[in-house]
């Protein structure tokens, strides 16, 4: 029989708590090169240990190179750091699960991935308005499937200017890209439709049609009054008149419409203009056919610990709080140079994976992207999947087919069925298009017949994927494409 009284007892556990440091980590890593820059400026101000470097030579680290040259990518590296997650034990702290020594039954080691406060790491990691090029990629990613259509809007994205302009043709993007004019055209049409209406357009009277046509207004009175700007412009209300075919209370009216338009969708979206993207990653062609990588250096802050200043400050510190301050300081110090290494080290070797299974891109175009997934890279790398999503997000490569973000080469798998190499989610989408576009109008093909297709080609797909990239693709039904045809034929 168990006494029943008061005791005491000792019990003893850990736990895992992200310090400020694993926190500015966390926020480095997924942060874009201006953020950081700004990051920086602020800790330079802050910390009197901390001094600018200012060169900014990348140093070619020998055995990466050289692995990477076989694969047809060589990559310099900036450091020889282990990747930013490779150990983290020096970055917690050990306590109990509630702060008095008395863990609870059972105690144990646990991994809390919020802190004091309750919040998340990515609300630690700071919250801020998106801006426009992100609000943009965010109603692509909406808008589009097809991942060549994502790069092709990516491409957009990265080229628009502070109004929200798009001054290159139709024709200087698709050859950029190695993509149909058709295709093109048709991506840019319906991103003239994203939130604000107007954008991407190649000028004025072009922005402002758009934004007509959204209100079904663009009538042809319009269409000629947008086509004499320069009159309007001239105030010439008798010409106006005259090439529209309207009278004065009409043409009074379409002045006040145009007039609440936005001529600069773009620069009305954020307080400050959209900054022009500036590439984290620089990317050529090497000898022998390979790819040549480096970190930009105008994106590349770098910092020194200030020993010399220390040791003064140190030799002349007389109190306590004096040298836990200094203490403090250098500790910080350390940290921000070791993540800035770590940072640029992991960007570099997630962007050489991807120019590595992407080459087919490159070389040809957005036709030949290859399925590829954020675990694809991580296992490759021994990194984990949230590390290689946060190095994707907000970083930019300058290719020969354009400035493109990281992200936008990540593409759907589709297995095979007898085992081999999988497909592309983007070939499969091209091949449905080939299919329907070959089929006869007295033998048109359902959504069950594309799947024994696809099968018989060694494609394991089911037929609700069909259906879902048949819609997507903007293909209509099989019994309303009978119609159709057997209309054309009359």
């Amino acid at each position: 029989m168990v006494g029943l009284g008061p005791r005491l007892e000792f019990r003893q556990s850990q736990q895992l708590v992200m310090t400020p440091q694993l926190r500015q980590a966390i926020k480095l890593l997924q942060s874009s090169n201006l953020e950081v820059s700004a990051y920086v400026e602020e800790e330079l101000e802050r910390n009197p240990l901390l001094d600018r470097e200012e060169t900014t030579t990348v140093a070619a680290a020998p055995e990466p190179a050289a692995r990477d040259c076989h694969e047809g990518v060589t990559s310099p590296t900036i450091a020889a750091d282990p990747p930013i997650e490779a150990d983290w034990s020096a970055t917690y702290e050990t306590g109990s699960l509630d702060g008095r020594g008395d863990g609870g039954a059972g105690g144990g080691t646990r991994s809390d991935p919020w802190d004091s406060e309750g919040r998340s790491l990515e609300e630690v990691a700071g919250a801020r308005a998106p801006t426009l090029r992100e609000t943009l990629a965010d109603q692509a990613r909406l808008a589009f499937d097809d991942p060549r259509d994502l790069i092709i809007a990516a491409q957009m994205i990265a080229s628009l200017d502070a109004a929200g302009r798009l001054a290159a043709d139709t024709a200087t993007i698709a050859a950029a890209l190695g993509a149909p004019e058709g295709q093109v055209a048709a991506v840019r049409a319906r991103m003239q439709r994203f939130e604000p209406v107007g954008l991407f357009c190649r000028d004025l009277r072009e922005c402002l049609a758009v934004q007509l046509a959204e209100k079904n207004r663009l009538d042809p009175a319009m269409q000629a009054m947008l086509d004499n700007l320069d009159m309007l412009a001239r105030r010439d209300v008798m010409g106006l008149m005259r090439v529209c075919g309207v009278d004065a209370e009409d043409l009074s009216q379409m002045v006040a419409e145009i007039r609440r338009l936005d001529p600069k969708p773009g620069a009305g979206f954020d307080d400050d203009p959209a900054p022009a993207i500036i590439p984290d990653v620089l990317m050529r062609r090497g000898p022998g056919g390979t790819w040549l990588l480096e970190l930009n250096p105008e994106t590349l802050p770098r910092v020194l610990v200030n020993r010399g200043f220390h040791a003064v400050a140190q030799a002349g510190a007389r109190s306590k709080e004096e040298k836990a301050f200094i203490a403090e300081k250098l500790q910080s110090a350390n940290w921000l140079v070791r993540s800035l290494e770590q940072r640029a080290n992991t960007i570099l070797r997630v962007a050489a994976e991807i120019v590595r299974r992407q080459d087919g891109f490159f070389r040809h175009g957005v036709s030949h992207l290859r399925p590829l997934i954020l675990r694809d890279v991580a296992d490759e790398l021994g990194m984990h999947e949230s590390t290689v999503s946060r190095v994707t997000a907000n970083k930019y490569v300058a290719t020969p087919r354009g400035t493109l973000e990281l992200k936008y080469f990540f593409t759907t798998a589709i297995a095979g069925t007898r085992g081999g190499d999988s497909f592309s989610a983007e070939a499969i989408r091209h091949r449905i298009r080939d299919m329907v576009d070959a089929e006869p109008p007295e033998d048109i093909l359902s959504d069950d017949a594309i799947v024994e297709r696809l099968r018989a080609e060694g494609v394991d797909i089911a037929r609700r994927t069909v259906a879902k990239y048949r819609e997507a693709l903007r293909i209509p039904s099989s019994v309303q494409r009978k119609r159709e045809k057997a209309m054309a034929v009359l």
